[in-house]
């Protein structure tokens, strides 16, 4: 069975969330803690959501320096497959793992309420399971979720293909500016996830964790954690490559 860990801090809330997550999609968790670079011989990683470290001075800032982090960044430059959640997402980007930053939401509101999502694209480690291109409805709930990037950077980023989800309403249309509810932070260009250039990691403000059975509401979220699962199956199993390169680093 393929070993998935969940990182640890002082403040994460949806560890046991993304443990049951990956059991309902057949990996086996492992839960690594913040203070030890040991990742345990796992075949995959999800930074899951909360509030690392209180989120003081900023989201993430302080939970890039954790020794888990340096292990995490070596993990992903061998081309293991990292997934960023919510709180998650910010720490990767706080590390230089994935492009762009969160910023505070454009309301200076903290939002927690069901969203939808589409995946741009569907042939990458962390959307292949998923069944269509289709509005996916899950969850929010932070305070520093809106997506920014100069505007070279996000032409850079789409043209790469980059972009991994977008807000959108539920007919698939893509969600506006900060006045459309269906964007909950404001992001630019309505961007709810991104990629990195090698493709094998991978961050998101929306909680597909937490949307994985139907007794939850929705199990819309399921596809992307068993991509993950999935990818990083094959890649411990030498079955074939599963990192996509979108780009140049």
């Amino acid at each position: 069975m393929v070993r998935i860990g969940v990182v640890l801090f002082p403040g994460s809330n949806r560890d046991i969330d993304a443990v049951n997550a990956l059991r309902v999609a057949g990996a086996e968790p492992v839960v690594l803690w913040h203070e030890s670079a040991d990742l345990q011989g796992v075949d995959g990683i999800v930074l899951p959501g909360g509030f690392a470290y209180g989120d003081y001075l900023r989201a993430g800032v302080i939970a890039r320096f954790s020794p888990v982090m340096q292990a995490v960044a070596a993990f992903a430059d061998g081309g293991g497959h990292v997934l960023g959640i919510c709180n998650g997402f910010q720490v990767l980007t706080e590390a230089r793992l994935l492009p762009g930053a969160l910023l505070r939401n454009r309301s200076l509101r903290f939002v927690s309420r069901e969203i939808a999502i589409m995946a741009e694209r569907l042939d990458s480690p962390f959307t292949r399971a998923i069944d269509a291109r289709r509005p996916l409805r899950m969850p929010v709930a932070h305070g520093e979720g809106c997506y920014y990037a100069d505007a070279d950077a996000l032409d850079t980023l789409e043209a790469a293909g980059g972009v991994l989800f977008r807000y959108v309403h539920l007919d698939g249309s893509v969600a506006g500016g900060e006045e459309d509810r269906a964007n909950p932070n404001g992001s630019l260009r309505a961007i709810a996830g991104v990629t990195n250039a090698a493709g094998n990691v991978a961050g998101l403000m929306p909680h597909p964790e937490t949307a994985v059975e139907t007794v939850l509401g929705t199990d819309d979220g399921l596809g992307i954690v068993r991509s993950l699962v999935d990818s990083a199956a094959e890649r411990a199993h030498g079955d074939r490559p599963v990192v996509v390169t979108i780009g140049a680093r």
